[in-house]
């Protein structure tokens, strides 16, 4: 017999990016946990920041969706992981439809997780400047992909009374609910900063920050009626088996500091499901890894914001090179960093890193690198199996990449990137986060 569904659900989407998806799924997800609602909530797409918002908001572990990267059968299984919820929502990336080549089961778009579950989409509109072309807007993401349904709307940054009314007439017209109507409040806009939101737990004003928006929700959109367009999810088949992504150690040294903080929740889940124990440590507070685990494990996070404080952490530069001269070290764009040579902020300045690869990056000119990756490895790394799908988000550049090669990586086209990774002896690294494995 089949297991059991997650919970009925929504997609939270928009046109585009900058629509206020982010600040209405957090004020929702916060306003239904008030009504005594258990929301799971999900990220589409490959966001390591919302989640830990999400997962602030709601009181739960978020998870994220990514049809690019991800297979059916793990979607399914991250879907089946709000057993015991009453709603979940999942917010979308970018604008509904925006994807790129096709991957692993999907194009990455938030429309292959609304197709994938049969969720209805709420569309969030930034109306500023617009009024029944707002409702034309909508009616064509209704109509454009077979299996994706707009069940409402709710309009963002409505500036009067009447511009409101003008708004929903050209929805009534178009047949599409207004769930929902919010007027421009800047004050309420979650912190920023070059990678996105600023970390859900470097924020101390967070919980007040939900709350306001639960407030606003709470006064400005029709939360039940919201909960009533949700639809049961669709799982495709029975899951057995094991994932394919074994944990990289039975005792992983998992560095986690507002430094090292990008990494994937359904990886550290699935870690643990599998029996592993993380063993969390960190850097910033000159922490070495222990001694007793498996492997090291360095996520991505913000190293640049924090280079002095690395250089000078020499406990933890000293432990790690004695863990390394035996055991697997691993890291991730930011931790990739840390374990090179020298990174250079971006006043300039050159710090010295760990030195376990040669690897040199810099801030001071900053270049964005971003996109899918597929990687085939050259060599085996704990954790690491078969074809990986990830994703590179960061705005370093490399100065120096001395080390041999870790992977042949592309992009989402099949073209080649520059970005590598690299190995030597015991320690690996690589610029994108993986998230899967084909």
């Amino acid at each position: 017999m089949p297991p059991p569904a997650g919970p009925p659900g929504l997609v939270i989407a928009a046109p585009r990016s900058g629509s206020g998806k982010t600040t209405l799924t957090l004020g929702l997800i916060a306003a239904l946990r008030r009504r005594g609602r258990i929301v799971q909530p999900y990220k589409c797409g490959p966001d390591y920041i919302d989640p830990a918002f999400h997962t602030a908001a709601a009181g739960r572990p978020a998870f994220n969706l990514d049809s690019w990267a991800m297979r059916r059968g793990r979607l399914d299984r991250l879907l089946q992981a709000g057993q015991g919820a009453d709603i979940a929502i999942a917010e979308g990336a970018m604008g509904l439809f925006d994807g790129t080549a096709e991957g692993a089961c999907g194009d990455g778009s938030s429309a292959d997780i609304a197709a994938a579950t049969g969720w209805p989409v709420v569309l969030v509109l930034d109306v500023s400047g617009q009024t029944a072309t707002a409702a034309a807007v909508a009616l064509g993401c209704d109509r454009f992909r077979a299996g994706v349904r707009v069940a409402g709307a709710i309009l963002n940054r409505i500036s009067s009374d009447r511009h409101q009314a003008l708004v929903e007439a050209g929805f009534v017209r178009a047949g599409i609910p207004v769930l929902g109507a919010l007027r421009s409040r800047p004050a309420i806009a979650l912190p920023e900063r070059h990678l996105g939101l600023v970390q859900a737990e470097e924020d101390p004003e967070l919980a007040a920050r939900i709350a306001a928006l639960a407030d606003l929700v709470e006064r400005e959109v029709d939360v039940a009626a919201v909960e009533a367009v949700a639809q049961p999810c669709a799982v495709a088949g029975h899951i057995e088996g094991s994932d394919g992504l074994p944990p990289p150690g039975q005792r992983i040294a998992l560095a986690r500091d507002a430094a090292f903080s990008f990494v994937y929740p359904h990886l550290v889940s699935g870690w643990r499901a599998a029996g592993a124990e993380i063993v969390p440590f960190s850097p910033l507070a000159d922490e070495p890894p222990d001694p007793t685990c498996d492997v090291v494990w360095l996520p991505g996070g913000y190293p640049e914001l924090h280079a002095g404080r690395l250089a000078a952490a020499t406990r933890f530069k000293a432990g790690l090179a004695a863990f390394a001269a035996s055991n697997p070290v691993h890291g991730e764009c930011g931790g990739y960093m840390v374990l090179g040579a020298g990174l250079v902020d971006a006043g300039g300045y050159r710090h010295a890193m760990t030195g376990l690869l040669g690897l040199e990056t810099s801030f001071a000119a900053r270049k964005l690198h971003l996109g899918y990756r597929v990687a085939r490895l050259f060599h085996p790394v704990p954790g690491l199996v078969g074809v990986l799908r990830g994703h590179e988000f960061h705005y370093a550049s490399i100065l120096a990449q001395p080390d041999p090669p870790l992977a042949e990586v592309t992009d989402a086209s099949g073209r080649p990137v520059a970005e590598t990774g690299a190995r030597r002896g015991h320690v690996t690294g690589t610029f994108f986060h993986m998230i899967d494995a084909v």
